[in-house]
């Protein structure tokens, strides 16, 4: 007896599962199991679809019955199986199933940068772009950065907007590798799509012109036109200033790269005792220098022979006389620099970047003059890199090419001094007890006096004079 009752059982759930394949399979309504036991399937595939997904459908059986099941027979989550089944039917996600889609990410901008500003973009919808080409820029506290497409194709849109604030990762456009579908409309093209596509006001005013015709005109009575006073423009008192109107003014917000120049001078302001000794330097053996060998300079090396690497050599040179200069406070401490890494001040259209010579005191003249030009032309074209930024111990900024005759620099922090040079004026000088013309420059050095003493300070501009003076002391080392 208990066998004939266990048969029966296996053959009904048998049928319930057959019902279940069955009303998957048509579009009708699966009957199965006998009323008098409460089984209940009333579901459809169209149904199903009209529900709009699956969990829909899981809500829909939880709600009521279980197909082909006695009703509350079993937790909701047994019938989870329903749901990963409709990816057979179609439902399913068009951007992560098909891979014709792909994602133009900000890619990581360095260490110590968190987020950066899209600045622009360098294409628009329905451009194609290949592998690797940038598509927009951004701005960063220290460099621009290009955001490159990782597939060749055509850009379908942007999701994010110029001016917003995006971290690495961010998603700022979307790519389709396949160009069909995609077609990029011009801003002057929307307007005569739009007129073309609502005639309906033009036709309800057709139809009200018809109705006035219609209907019998009214006589209006003509009113009298009454005239407002007119106020009095207030003159202005004799005290009052003339201000000129905001018409005449533009408001540009600031970029994040001057945001951080600005704050960064104003901490180095804030932070060091900062004081400013001056000198003044006798060209005229240098201008030889270079004026003799500046043709067999380029000949074999390949770069012109610049006044610049004068004094990173005379600033090598006076840094190893003094290595406080060299140094950095660093909370309690004070770190000295076994290293020479020497920052050049570079002005460029966004604003002042310093790239740095890496161990200048391994350097040769050709090299220094190699570095200089390499990381000159990277500042001014944008494609510099925060490595090449980071670090320096001695910053040299050469106010002279813009024609400055004499300025007091601010330090680059976490450094300690700064060079400043300027511009060569022929002024008359004493030589040998006679006045002649000579080619001077000032020169001037600000220093962190917390650290730096006036003897160390003027010790090393003088080191600098006497070098620049007489380059042969280089080769003596004296």
């Amino acid at each position: 007896m208990m066998w004939a009752i266990l048969r029966r059982k296996v053959a009904s759930d048998s049928s319930a599962a057959w019902g279940i394949r069955q009303s998957f399979g048509r579009s009708r309504t699966a009957s199965v199991a006998s009323a008098s036991r409460g089984y209940v399937a009333t579901t459809t595939v169209s149904e199903t679809l009209n529900l709009g997904g699956g969990s829909k459908l899981v809500q829909h059986i939880g709600q009521h019955a279980y197909l082909g099941c006695p009703i509350n027979s079993k937790p909701v989550r047994d019938v989870s199986f329903l749901q990963t089944d409709l990816s057979r039917y179609g439902i399913r996600s068009f951007s992560s199933d098909n891979g014709e889609l792909v994602d133009a990410v900000v890619p990581f901008m360095g260490e110590s940068i968190t987020d950066g500003t899209l600045a622009n973009f360098l294409k628009k919808p329905g451009d194609y772009v290949a592998m690797d080409e940038p598509i927009a820029q951004i701005e960063t506290d220290k460099v621009t950065i290009d955001v490159a497409s990782p597939e060749a194709g055509v850009i379908q849109k942007f999701v994010a907007k110029e001016g917003d604030t995006v971290e690495p990762g961010t998603k700022i456009a979307v790519i389709s590798k396949s160009a069909e579908g995609v077609t990029h409309v011009a801003p002057s093209e929307e307007a005569p799509r739009k007129a073309t596509s609502e005639p309906a006001p033009a036709e309800k005013v057709v139809d009200m012109q018809e109705a006035k015709e219609e209907t019998p005109p009214h006589k209006e009575v003509p009113k009298k036109k009454t005239k407002a006073p007119t106020a009095s423009p207030s003159k202005p008192s004799a005290t009052e200033p003339q201000l000129p109107p905001k018409e005449r003014e533009r408001r540009v917000p600031m970029t994040r790269l001057r945001k951080r120049v600005a704050t960064r001078l104003k901490d180095s302001q804030n932070t060091f005792a900062l004081l400013t000794t001056f000198n003044e330097v006798d060209m005229t053996n240098l201008m030889k220098l270079r004026s003799e060998y500046k043709d067999a300079f380029v000949e074999k090396h390949g770069v012109k022979l610049g006044l610049m690497s004068g004094f990173v050599k005379a600033a090598v040179s006076g840094l190893q006389n003094q290595p406080i200069v060299n140094a950095v406070i660093d909370g309690d401490d004070i770190i000295y620099r076994d290293y020479i890494d020497i920052s050049i001040a570079v002005g460029t259209p966004k604003g002042l970047v310093v790239p740095v010579i890496r161990n200048a005191e391994t350097m040769n003249f050709a090299e220094i003059e190699k570095s200089i030009n390499t990381l000159a032309k990277k500042a001014s074209d944008g494609s510099i890199s925060i490595d090449e930024m980071a670090g320096g111990s001695f910053t040299i900024s050469n106010g002279g090419v813009y024609g400055s005759l004499l300025s007091t620099p601010i330090i680059n922090p976490p450094q300690s001094a700064i060079l400043g040079m300027h511009s060569i004026v022929s002024r008359p000088m004493v030589v040998g007890g006679e006045i002649v013309p000579r080619p001077m420059m000032y020169i001037a050095l600000t220093y962190d006096h917390r650290l730096i003493d006036g003897r160390e300070a003027v010790f090393f501009l003088r080191r600098i004079k006497d070098v620049v003076e007489d380059p042969r002391r280089l080769l003596l080392d004296i």
